[in-house]
């Protein structure tokens, strides 16, 4: 007998998609892949496992290690959310993060707010929990504040300001400050979901829009994936004080505690300062090769598609100018060699119009090029 809400369970697309991707010559847009010569690699780096102490084989904290703990903690504090290591949680990848918070704040029929369109994998974790999502819209600000009167009986909201996933759009500082008022005064929890802070191609971002709240509680988490290596499975949360607890049983009755030696490959490269100098090395690429995919955007799909030319993060957003089926398109893309996102996923309730998400990082300005002259001549169809 299974419970009921596995009838809601359903597969990752990215991942299925991921799955074709990985066939010799496909060009893949599909995930979030970092790019490959760019991922860390500790060994590459001269991480000693002898610097490792010697109870790392031993169970550790729920919490996470404290010098990591506390590193969260003085990073976020920067951003300008004040914090203590006690507000600190390391997760086993930030995804991770998503589910403990959909097990302390969703229960059946719980309204929620979600972005729309919104990250993929946390509209399916929601959707698992019973969660009756309603949206907020986007605008080139970011989401819209007046969406927010949507679902008065709402509680609870997720937003991804910065480098937003599949939009890619960053929220100004005067949207964060608005939304925060707005959820302030609403009494909303706020869940600020930032994997893609570090990866700025042309100025810094702004604070978290949860360091503008005054009274409303609220969680943010962010990821060693995108900066570091995906393989480490490592993320972090910080939390309103009054969430913190519930948020570390629930992590106890998950898994107890995340890997420790990734925690000391990550909190070593922190304490040598390897992880500034690997972002660092890393923008220049990604730089390159969004701007590559910017300009055959231009030159093949100008007529077909809109789309803004994100300042961070990893994919394009293309908003089709005619209806299509993305599928459908998928497919015929898929036995030319190219993979990619349709949009349809992305929206919690009905699409609001025809996209593809595409990810720029993890090819070549190459294989980028090619990869966009197929998806133009498909859709010149």
């Amino acid at each position: 007998m299974q419970a009921t809400r596995i009838e809601r369970l359903t597969s990752s697309l990215v991942r299925d998609i991921l799955a074709v991707a990985t066939r010799p010559g496909m060009i893949s847009f599909a995930g979030g892949l970092p790019a490959e010569e760019g991922l860390f690699r500790p060994q590459d780096a001269g991480i000693d496992l002898n610097a490792f102490p010697d109870n790392l084989w031993q169970y550790g904290m729920s919490e996470g290690e404290p010098a990591l703990r506390e590193w969260v903690a003085q990073r976020a504090s920067g951003m300008g959310l004040e914090c203590s290591p006690e507000q600190v949680l390391i997760l086993s990848g930030s995804q991770q993060g998503i589910d403990l918070v959909a097990k302390l704040l969703v229960d059946e029929s719980t309204d929620i707010l979600v972005e729309s369109p919104a990250y993929l994998a946390a509209l399916q974790v929601f959707r698992l929990f019973g969660a009756r999502m309603h949206d907020i819209r986007q605008d080139e600000e970011g989401a819209m504040p007046s969406a927010l009167a949507a679902a008065p009986q709402a509680r609870f909201a997720y937003f991804t300001p910065t480098f937003q996933n599949p939009t890619g759009r960053c929220a100004t500082p005067e949207r964060r400050a608005e939304l925060a008022g707005l959820c302030d005064r609403r009494g909303l929890t706020v869940f600020e979901d930032d994997p893609y802070r570090d990866l700025s191609f042309d100025a810094p971002p702004p604070a978290p829009l949860v360091s503008h709240l005054a009274k409303s509680r609220w969680i943010y988490q962010g990821s060693f994936s995108k900066t570091l290596s995906p393989g480490l499975r490592l993320g972090y949360l910080v939390a309103h004080p009054d969430l913190i607890t519930p948020l570390v049983r629930l992590k106890q009755a998950a898994d107890l505690h995340t890997n420790r030696l990734s925690q000391f490959i990550v909190l070593l490269a922190l304490q040598q300062g390897l992880v500034e100098r690997h972002v660092a090395s890393n923008l220049p690429l990604y730089r390159e090769r969004r701007d590559a995919m910017h300009a055959v955007l231009q030159e093949k799909l100008a007529g077909e598609a809109s789309w803004v030319k994100p300042s961070g993060g990893l994919f394009f957003w293309l908003q089709l100018q005619r209806k299509i089926d993305g599928m459908a398109l998928l497919q015929e893309a898929l036995e030319r060699g190219l993979a990619f996102m349709p949009g349809d996923p992305f929206f919690a309730g009905q699409p609001e119009y025809p996209a593809l998400r595409l990810n720029f990082s993890h090819s070549t300005p190459e294989e980028i090029r090619r990869g966009v002259a197929i998806l133009a001549e498909l859709l010149g169809r």
